[in-house]
């Protein structure tokens, strides 16, 4: 059976958008294990307006190595302005 172009859009998206919650997710986790005591929120709404699933991967990466949460937050503020 041949599928249409447009399930196959509707699957594609859908994939993306769970990749891209998986991330949020994942960076939330590890910004939270790292900084118990600090307050994660603010990088929610920066983090969940990106789009693109390579820089969201970069993002992931940067997060092991930030030395804080405000500093994480900075970093993202000026890489998506």
């Amino acid at each position: 059976m041949q599928e249409s172009p447009f399930y196959e859009l509707i699957i594609q998206r859908g994939i993306e958008q769970g990749s891209r919650e998986t991330y949020v997710k994942n960076i939330l986790i590890i910004l939270t294990r790292r900084f118990p005591l600090e307050d994660v929120q603010p990088v929610v709404k920066v983090l969940e307006s990106i789009r693109d699933l390579d820089r969201l991967s970069e993002i992931h990466l940067s997060a092991i190595d930030t030395p804080s949460v405000a500093a994480f937050l900075q970093e993202l503020d000026s890489s998506v302005k």
